[in-house]
């Protein structure tokens, strides 16, 4: 499917692994110039190796909670594949804790985890964009930020605060070319799954598979989505979040 992005350089955080990766699958399809970013060295070269596509593909590695840090890691991806088209934020999730257990450092490590590492990113970039008056932001955010669950209250504070931060931005950056997108994508097989469910089991008193089988039955298909599936739903959102040329 051409989504008419060839050429286009796509920086995705939170790129080494689970949702992040899989869209760094696509827009290879696509054929784009891709930057992943994440924290882990080995886990970053793992994903570079498995995409296949070495030219394509730079691999950075940056705590994005120091905003010298993801300003550092902006200028280097754009050293190494020109200006950011597209930034994919998929970074960083706040702990799972069921509310009894919660500490007020939970609620600022969550923030972090979740809203800094968005904003700390967000900003050089929007601005660069809006100086070329073209670009696109994506925000995946999660459901969270829509729906409070007792496991889930400092991330999905989090989570609500980018979704009003992504809608505001979207708002002062739109007429100068830049379009700034979220997403929520609900329940999905990724890594970060686990701790989720182990901490809902300790709340239910259950067992983690006794919570997926619980969380299954209540989705429509019957089943969570898996990232290596998104196929179709991420090239719809691609056709609809692409880079527009600026105004004549």
């Amino acid at each position: 499917m051409d989504l008419h992005l060839q050429g286009q350089h796509v920086l995705v955080t939170g790129g080494s692994r689970g949702i992040g990766l899989a869209c760094a699958r696509e827009f290879l399809r696509e054929g784009c110039k891709v930057t992943l970013v994440g924290r882990d060295p080995a886990r970053m070269e793992q994903a570079r190796t498995g995409l296949g596509a070495q030219a394509a593909v730079a691999g950075l590695c940056a705590d994005l909670r120091d905003p010298a840090a993801a300003l550092r890691m902006v200028e280097e991806a754009e050293r190494a594949h020109g200006p950011i088209d597209v930034l994919v934020n998929s970074a960083g999730a706040a702990r799972r804790t069921p509310f009894a257990e919660l500490e007020p450092q939970a609620w600022h490590e969550a923030m972090e985890a979740k809203f800094f590492t968005y904003v700390h990113v967000m900003d050089p970039v929007v601005r660069r964009m809006g100086a070329r008056g073209r670009g696109v932001i994506v925000n995946v955010i999660g459901m969270g930020g829509k729906v409070a669950t007792p496991t889930h209250l400092p991330g999905g504070a989090a989570n609500a605060a980018l979704m009003l931060a992504s809608a505001g931005l979207a708002a002062a950056w739109g007429p100068s070319g830049v379009r700034v997108n979220a997403v929520n994508p609900t329940l999905t097989l990724t890594d970060r799954l686990a701790e989720g469910l182990a901490a809902d089991a300790r709340l239910r008193n259950s067992t983690p598979e006794e919570v997926l089988q619980q969380a299954q039955q209540k989705l429509p298909l019957g089943r969570l989505r898996n990232p290596r599936k998104w196929r179709r739903w991420w090239c719809s959102w691609l056709r609809r979040a692409r880079p527009m040329s600026p105004a004549r």
